[in-house]
């Protein structure tokens, strides 16, 4: 593994800041021109906060995979724990994971937004990564709250108040930024003496033609958030055809986070530091709490899907899951009977931290050639994605319970051809009524303990897996569609913040 020390340094420190203060990175005499802070230093800090944001879970700072793998009926909690109640009870007030909201804003886009303060083409390829990486987060807050600051935000103190614009429109501009990420590429090559990351890039170590497929599959995400609308069409499929002669294509490899991660403190993969051991190599509570639902068990198994093993722990006693919100607890669902996370996602304190996957990548451009913007196959792509999900769960090192190397075989020699052959709804493209319900499932599966968040967007945008529980603690009949705006801006900015859409049935602009 490459040696990223350096940035592991300046990482724990401003980790060591809270995300409501005003002092980090307030070296620079100027904000809108830095010049004490030199932006091989601030890039892996931006990355890694990116990572943190998905992936970090602690006591009143749980971020967005926990949220989406709880909102999507992944995950539920073990007897003996009082873990997950707030999200048992769909309990989206403004206090509700406001932390996506205001480490977005003050930690990952903040420092994203410093390198783009940089000028001249020197800087080209700083700032086209700072716009992809900003639209990322962008597009997260949209499908989460919609209406969100964005031409007056990240000002600092040149406006703290800043208005909110109309989440479609944000959307639009999102891929006007993505365009001019890759132009800016385009002419790095151009400029004498231009800068490359390099080691400072913890994603792409300055590959700068990775960051274009990048760059290209996020825009392809939100053009199909929107392809549903039905005034969008033309537009989707000149932005996709502008994508298809641009040439660079989409990621076939997972879009990582890793600046070093090791198993010392404060340096361990933010989704291990959460669940997995401790650098002493005690089990955590979190792990402990933390268990499938009998619903994506037997989503699971009765697919005949050898992933089962990987996405969730089997016990000696066989694959048990809890119902979200259960009252009365039988002895046999405490934590050693049940299936905690599995090792296909609890891999080791070294893994990479998964910003975008390549299953994600070609679930996305299935749906696109299903849909007439691509002129590819389908079912091919629907495929790939399928494998690339086996190959994401069986690869990198595993370690069990005692931290010692473990390689279950019989998943390794795993063929994802024999699952997604066979003539199961949702599982075999030819066997599947819905191809679209077949594509949005399988990516439910693909992402389970991988990016809940993205799950629970996608159920929101299209109903699938459509015949998903809810918590037995729900106040309603629904699930949140969305978060509210967080108490941090009810007292900060409340002169703009918009009315509360009701977050039960108030949809995001896209969804069905």
């Amino acid at each position: 593994m490459k040696n990223f020390s350096i940035y592991f340094i300046l990482l724990v420190a401003a980790l060591g800041v809270t995300s409501c203060s005003d002092d980090y990175l307030d070296m620079n005499d100027d904000p809108n021109n830095p010049t004490s802070v030199s932006p091989d230093l601030i890039l892996p800090v931006a990355q890694s906060y990116s990572a943190n944001l998905i992936f970090y879970d602690a006591a009143g700072a749980r971020h967005a995979n926990t949220l989406g793998n709880l909102m999507v009926y992944n995950w539920s909690q073990a007897d003996g724990y009082s873990w997950y109640y707030d999200e048992f009870q769909y309990l989206a007030n403004a206090n509700f994971y406001d932390q996506i909201w205001d480490d977005s804003y003050n930690q990952s886009l903040r420092n994203y937004q410093e390198l783009l303060n940089y000028e001249g083409p020197t800087y080209n390829n700083y700032k086209a990564i700072a716009k992809v990486m900003m639209s990322y987060h962008f597009q997260m807050l949209v499908d989460a709250y919609g209406d969100i600051p964005y031409t007056e935000a990240l000002q600092r103190g040149n406006n703290t108040t800043p208005a909110y614009d109309d989440a479609q429109a944000v959307y639009d501009s999102l891929i006007v930024d993505l365009s001019d990420a890759i132009d800016l590429i385009d002419e790095a090559d151009n400029v004498e003496n231009v800068l490359n990351p390099g080691a400072a890039d913890v994603m792409y170590q300055g590959d700068m033609e990775a960051w274009k497929r990048l760059a290209n599959t996020v825009k392809l995400r939100i053009l199909i958030r929107e392809s549903g609308l039905s005034d969008k069409q033309a537009y989707i499929q000149e932005e996709i055809n502008q994508i298809i002669d641009q040439g660079s294509g989409f990621i076939t490899e997972n879009a990582s986070v890793n600046p070093g991660y090791q198993n010392e403190e404060g340096k361990q993969n933010p989704f291990w530091r959460s669940f997995g051991l401790t650098v002493a190599g005690n089990t955590q509570n979190n792990f402990q709490a933390t268990t499938a639902t009998p619903f994506v068990l037997d989503m699971l198994s009765n697919t005949n899907d050898p992933r089962i093993n990987y996405i969730y722990e089997e016990p000696d006693s066989g694959h048990k899951g809890v119902t979200q919100g259960l009252q009365a607890y039988p002895d046999e669902f405490t934590s050693e009977f049940v299936s905690n996370l599995g090792p296909g996602l609890l891999k080791s304190p070294e893994q990479d931290a998964p910003i975008l996957t390549a299953a994600e990548s070609y679930f996305l451009q299935s749906e696109a050639a299903l849909k007439g913007y691509l002129n590819d196959d389908a079912q091919a792509l629907y495929e790939s994605g399928i494998a690339a999900s086996f190959e994401y769960l069986e690869t990198m090192d595993l370690v069990d319970s005692d931290n010692d190397p473990s390689t279950p075989e019989e998943l390794l020699e795993a063929d994802p051809a024999d699952y997604y052959s066979q003539n199961i709804e949702n599982v075999g493209w030819t066997a599947s009524s819905d191809k679209l319900e077949a594509i949005i499932t399988q990516k439910w599966i693909a992402l389970n303990g991988i990016n809940g968040f993205e799950a629970w967007i996608e159920f929101n945008r299209t109903g699938y897996p459509d015949d998903l529980p809810i918590s037995r603690l729900a106040p309603g009949d629904n699930r949140p569609v969305r978060l509210s705006y967080p108490s941090s801006e009810r007292s900060i900015n409340a002169s703009n913040v918009p009315a509360q859409p009701d977050a039960f049935s108030d949809k995001i602009f896209w969804a069905n």
